[in-house]
């Protein structure tokens, strides 16, 4: 049991950023390569070959790099309707000068080339906008241009925006208390948070996402999801909904910010309660139709059809693009204002820096965090969506460059791959500007 529980912890720490621990080393990219060690193929395919649910063996590596390119395939989802509409354009201007491209790693070290960090951060798909064209396109493992990748906390930001929309057109009051929306809460430890402080994770919450702890409250909140496997004789929250109510406070809320996936999970509860639309509607209705995206994407739901606010979202690496490349051009797309223009700017605007600063994310100095999404306040005026493993939609303004990757990187905590991918898409964008 003990052995189990471990494993089990591990793949949970994957799912959601546990705490980051000194990476043991890992085989490389080309050696895990999911199609080329052949996992699930064969009709059945062999015993050392198969990957399941119930098992664990979904995430554990290298299976992973299957498995997020495959994620409906072990998942109950719910359909993101693209809509009756043509698809649209993506202009492409193709580039060869890229991959050359070199940058210097945070904290120092050896030069590296774009081409270089594509394979160090286990790479499954990657796609540069610049000025509204594809420059840039690249498919690895187990991805293809038609096939679907687990977004995982990008999904956040989806979510996040669709709640600044709702703000925007008054259905939502910011300074209102949750419990407004939803009094189900009002024992929990979101009876006294304000929508906008589970907005931007200034919650505070006796809760932790530390998977070495068997006692983590975190435990029975992946459970009630269903995103890991539920022992014999469990008889805790089968639901999100259910999960939420059991969360103690700790702390004072507005006082600082802390990463904590429940808190999306009561956003996500939010936009179907004042949007009055099941989520993963209203994901296609604000975005999938208007875009004009290439396929439906998928969100995974609970054992009630709610959808997972906080990392369920699978979409196509363009359909990713396209939502991005919206954001960059404040929130225009496809000849429409998909977004409100004042509602970018205010998330791209971020939030109290000396709130985010005492989370300690060394990767991120100066950083913030609003409306779910990160932001960097750099000179560049980028911002991103972040999830674990390597996916990401970042957005520079300054340059008119959007960047999308998914990824299937062995370890789940971003600050394995920042000190690659943060100056990387920065050499990009200055490169860009550059040579146009």
């Amino acid at each position: 049991m003990l052995r189990v529980r471990g494993a089990l912890a591990g793949l949970a720490a994957l799912l959601l950023g546990g705490a980051a621990q000194a990476a043991p080393p890992f085989p490389d990219a080309q050696a895990t390569d999911p199609v080329v060690l052949g996992w699930m193929v064969g009709s059945p395919p062999p015993a050392e070959r198969t990957i399941r649910f119930e098992d664990g063996s979904f995430l554990k590596f290298p299976q992973l790099r299957w498995t997020f390119s495959h994620w409906r395939e072990l998942f109950p989802t719910a359909a993101v309707w693209r809509g009756p509409g043509p698809v649209s354009a993506l202009p492409r201007a193709p580039r060869d000068d890229l991959d050359a491209v070199s940058f210097t790693p945070l904290g120092g070290g050896a030069p590296m080339t774009w081409g270089q960090s594509l394979a160090a951060n286990y790479t499954d798909g990657i796609l540069v906008m610049h000025r509204g064209k594809v420059v840039y396109e690249r498919y690895f493992g187990a991805l293809k241009p038609e096939g679907t990748h687990i977004a995982h906390s990008v999904t956040k930001s989806f979510v996040g925006t669709i709640a600044a929309m709702l703000v925007a057109e008054g259905k939502l009051d910011p300074d209102a208390l949750v419990t407004r929306y939803i009094p189900e809460l009002k024992d929990s430890a979101f009876g006294d948070a304000t929508v906008r402080q589970v907005l931007d994770m200034t919650t505070g919450l006796e809760y932790s996402e530390v998977y070495t702890d068997p006692k983590s409250p975190a435990w029975d909140f992946v459970r009630a999801v269903g995103l890991l496997p539920r022992p014999a004789g469990y008889s805790g929250p089968t639901t999100s909904y259910d999960y939420l109510k059991t969360l103690k406070k700790a702390g004072e809320h507005g006082q600082a910010f802390s990463y904590k996936s429940v808190n999306t999970e009561v956003v996500g509860w939010l936009v179907q309660r004042a949007g009055g639309k099941p989520l993963a509607q209203q994901i296609s209705e604000r975005f999938w139709t208007p875009l004009g995206m290439e396929q439906d994407a998928y969100l995974q739901v609970d054992s009630v059809g709610s959808g997972y606010a906080a990392g369920g979202l699978n979409l196509s690496l363009r359909d990713l693009a396209r939502f991005c490349e919206m954001m960059r051009q404040n929130g225009r797309f496809n000849g429409r204002q998909v977004v409100p223009a004042a509602v970018v700017a205010d998330i791209a605007g971020g939030a109290r820096r000396e709130d985010f600063a005492k989370a300690g994310y060394a990767t991120l100095p100066g950083w913030s965090y609003h409306d779910q999404w990160w932001v960097s306040h750099n000179d560049h005026g980028a911002y991103m969506a972040r999830g674990v493993n390597g996916q990401a939609c970042y957005v520079d303004p300054k340059a008119e460059m959007a960047i999308v990757r998914f990824a299937s990187h062995p370890q789940s905590s971003n600050v394995y791959l920042d000190p690659l991918s943060l100056p990387a898409y920065h050499a990009i964008a200055q490169h860009l500007m550059r040579t146009p």
